[in-house]
């Protein structure tokens, strides 16, 4: 009888972190175009229910115990195996993970070439609204949660450490840290009011769909008002973090020719014109005067590797 106790107690210490609870978590959040839909319009923006899927380790030995949290954003062309391989390594160190689902919960699977189905506005109010949610949660420590986005993903993953949108939707909830992989810094704002929880950026030296010059320089003008900073990898495309060979993507936008103004309001202004962008129509009329199609994307090795242990060592240090 001791011995089978004895065996039992072994199997729950040993398995007490190998298992894991995984939910899907709904939550309510809307469909805004714009930064200023958020900031000035949110109550006549239309509601729409997304979803998400929520990753805890289970401790048999402690079922209340308390995780930090890290909220993955995924890029215009929907997930993909490298995000899950990031997901899968914070998992692994202990943490617990949540897959923005912002695509499937509208029927979307890319956003590549036209970027007006799904917008940065949007995935910033899904991924605050999916903080909401989940700072409830039993088994999440609220006061320890980042979010890390590639690409588009990355955009969010940046402008919900802009305080004009950020206290437009919550000014309660704080993100520990944000983790912005080669994200939209073309959009630069006007206000640099941002969240003093650590930010950094890690993006391609010759990225050529969201290019990297406009990240140092935001980096340079918030270098005394934000805890930010960027790192630019060598030689590497847009997506350098795949394990796939680059590639030319002849329907994406190129953005380098590109710097849009983003005023108080949440407007993202035509580089000319200066008439904000504030639907799809006017949008492309913004792009035609700085875009041109056809970008480069996939892996470096070497850039790939650096970017995986620098995400686990942030990690760590804005988390634990």
């Amino acid at each position: 009888m001791k011995k089978t106790i004895i065996i039992l107690f072994i199997f729950l210490v040993s398995s007490s972190y190998s298992q894991s609870n995984t939910e899907k978590i709904i939550f309510e959040s809307a469909n805004p175009y714009s930064f200023n839909d958020i900031i000035s319009n949110a109550k006549d923006v239309e509601s729409q229910m997304v979803h998400g899927i929520l990753k805890v380790p289970f401790d048999s030995l402690n079922p209340l115990k308390k995780y930090p949290l890290v909220i993955g954003v995924a890029g215009s062309l929907g997930w993909k195996s490298h995000h899950y391989e990031y997901l899968d390594m914070y998992y692994e160190s202990g943490f617990a993970t949540f897959e923005l689902n912002s695509f499937k919960s509208r029927n979307i699977k890319s956003t590549v070439g036209t970027q007006n189905q799904i917008t940065i506005s949007t995935m910033v109010l899904d991924a605050y609204k999916a903080f909401e949610k989940l700072a409830e949660h039993p088994n999440i420590n609220k006061n320890k949660v980042s979010i890390t986005g590639w690409s588009l993903g990355g955009g969010v993953a940046l402008f919900t450490g802009w305080l004009p949108l950020k206290n437009a939707i919550n000014k309660d909830l704080n993100f520990a840290s944000h983790l912005a992989f080669y994200p939209p810094c073309f959009i630069q704002p006007e206000n640099l009011s941002f969240t003093q929880s650590p930010i950094h950026i890690l993006i391609g030296e010759i990225d050529d769909w969201t290019p990297a010059p406009p990240c140092v320089d935001l980096v340079n003008k918030l270098s005394n008002k934000a805890n930010i900073d960027v790192t630019v990898y060598k030689d590497s495309h847009h997506g350098f973090d795949r394990e796939s060979p680059v590639e030319i993507d002849k329907n994406a936008y190129s953005f380098k020719d590109c710097l849009f103004k983003l005023n108080d309001n949440g407007d993202i202004l035509m580089n000319y014109l200066q008439i904000p962008m504030t639907n799809s129509f006017l949008q492309k009329i913004g792009f035609l005067f700085c875009t041109s199609r056809g970008t480069q994307i996939g892996g470096n090795p070497i850039a790939r590797k650096k970017s995986f242990e620098f995400s686990i060592d942030f990690m760590n240090k804005t988390l634990r």
